[in-house]
């Protein structure tokens, strides 16, 4: 909601385009103009029911399309190809569940999904070592984005918004009594439980 900081994380954005395109302008690769060019192309060929003739689609068939054009441009040993693993790790979880639904490997439903997470809850609670318990917390967060995915939830923005909701209640909580760090856990639920209610939050003043 920051414009001001918008516009300077755009210009930092930027500044890589530019630096980058002109390192491979001096190597002879390509310029600035073929960068805008060949993403002006792509949008249009990957987007035939607005540049072409293909007519209305749902969102689905839009990404599912756009799926199927870009794997016929690069084509794909696996249905896992392609999908970036510097990605933040709920993203990635999301398009590999995306991917593998692409070719049948799914529940038919949410009831499936959710089935699933109840699994996983069951076998961390079963974990004997630390080792265990941490592969089985990272199957759990992988049944979770499934089931967000099932419900047409975007677990990524999800997350961010629950991260952020809790971070300006405790911020409130904070504002509200600077001697909260030494309240007793009952006093501190208590203090949580008013905010909640009231609805109170407060921003962050640290940079992204």
């Amino acid at each position: 909601g920051d414009m001001d900081a918008l516009c300077e994380e755009l210009g930092d954005l930027l500044l890589q385009v530019v630096f980058h395109a002109r390192m491979a302008e001096e190597l002879g690769a390509f310029d600035l103009a073929a960068v805008a060019t060949g993403i002006a192309d792509k949008m249009e060929r990957r987007h035939p029911h607005i540049f072409g003739d293909a007519g209305p689609r749902t969102a689905n068939e839009v990404v599912d399309a756009w799926e199927t054009m870009k794997a016929r441009e690069k084509p794909r040993t696996s249905a896992m190809d392609g999908v970036a693993a510097a990605l933040p790790a709920l993203m990635r979880a999301d398009k590999l569940g995306h991917r593998a639904a692409r070719v049948g490997f799914d529940w038919p439903d949410a009831a499936g999904a959710r089935a699933k997470v109840t699994e996983e809850l069951g076998e961390l609670d079963r974990a004997a070592t630390p080792a265990e318990r941490a592969e089985e917390m990272g199957d759990l967060l992988f049944a979770a984005a499934n089931l967000a995915r099932h419900l047409d939830i975007d677990p990524e923005a999800a997350l961010r918004a629950a991260t952020a909701k809790f971070e300006g209640r405790f911020r409130a909580m904070e504002a509200a009594d600077p001697g909260f760090a030494s309240r007793t856990a009952t006093e501190k639920d208590a203090a949580w439980n008013a905010i909640k209610a009231t609805g109170q939050t407060a921003r962050s003043d640290e940079p992204d």
